[in-house]
C-alpha cells in the first residue's frame, strides 16, 4: 500500500479568480478549519476571497440589516471571513446585475445593491440563487501563496461543486472529494479522531 497517500501535501496550483481554497484537515486556526474559500482575487498584490461554509454563532439574516427586507422570510447571512465584517459580499447568478464581478462558473459576485434588493422585493428567488456573507479572507503580497507551500491549503480551479446549494457543513468534504485521488481519501478524515 502506498503510504504516501496518508501524508497531507498541497496539490501547490496556483490559484486563480473563481478558484476554491480548501484548507488541510489538519488545520486548526479558528477562521478557515475545514474552510472552502471562494478566490475572487489573486494578483502581485494580494489576495481576497470568501468563506463559502461558515455561520455566525449566533445566526443572522439579511433582514436584520437591511429594513426595507423586514417583512419578508429570513434570507440567511454567513460569515465570509475575519475581515471586513462590516462589509457585505453576495454570490450570485445573476449575469444582468449591474457592476456584478464575474468569477467562471456562472457565478457573481456583488452588483446593483438597489437591483438586487427590488428583485428581493419583487418575489424573486433566493435558494440556488444568491448566497449574502459578511466579511471577507485577505492575504498580503506573496502570504497566500506561502500557505499554498506549507500545505494549508489545496487549491481546486476546476470544481463542479455547488456552492449556491451545497449544505454548508458538506462544502468541505465535497470540495476535497471533487478533487480526486488522495484528497478524496483525505475528504473521509474525521474531524475529531479521538472521538472515532
Amino acid at each position: 500500500m502506498d503510504m504516501s497517500i496518508f501524508q497531507i501535501e498541497s496539490n501547490k496550483a496556483t490559484p486563480r479568480q473563481g478558484s476554491l481554497l480548501v484548507s488541510a484537515p489538519f488545520l486548526k486556526d479558528y477562521h478557515f478549519a475545514r474552510s472552502v474559500v471562494l478566490v475572487v482575487e489573486h494578483n502581485d498584490e494580494g489576495s481576497m476571497g470568501i468563506v463559502m461554509n461558515k455561520n455566525f454563532s449566533n445566526l443572522m439574516t439579511l433582514n436584520e440589516l437591511v429594513p426595507e427586507l423586514a417583512s419578508i422570510p429570513p434570507i440567511p447571512l454567513y460569515k465570509g471571513g475575519p475581515v471586513g465584517r462590516d462589509t457585505l459580499f453576495y454570490l450570485h447568478t445573476f449575469s444582468y446585475l449591474k457592476d456584478a464581478l464575474p468569477l467562471g462558473n456562472g457565478l457573481y459576485v456583488n452588483g446593483d445593491f438597489e437591483q438586487m434588493k427590488r428583485y428581493i422585493l419583487a418575489g424573486g428567488e433566493t435558494q440556488g440563487m444568491v448566497r449574502f456573507f459578511m466579511g471577507y479572507a485577505g492575504w498580503q503580497r506573496g502570504q497566500l501563496t506561502q500557505e499554498i507551500e506549507a500545505n494549508t491549503w489545496m487549491v481546486s480551479n476546476d470544481s463542479q461543486v455547488d456552492l449556491l446549494n451545497m449544505y454548508l457543513r458538506d462544502l468541505w468534504k465535497e470540495s476535497l472529494y471533487d478533487m480526486g485521488g488522495k484528497y478524496a481519501v483525505w475528504s473521509r478524515y474525521p474531524k475529531y479522531p479521538i472521538m472515532n
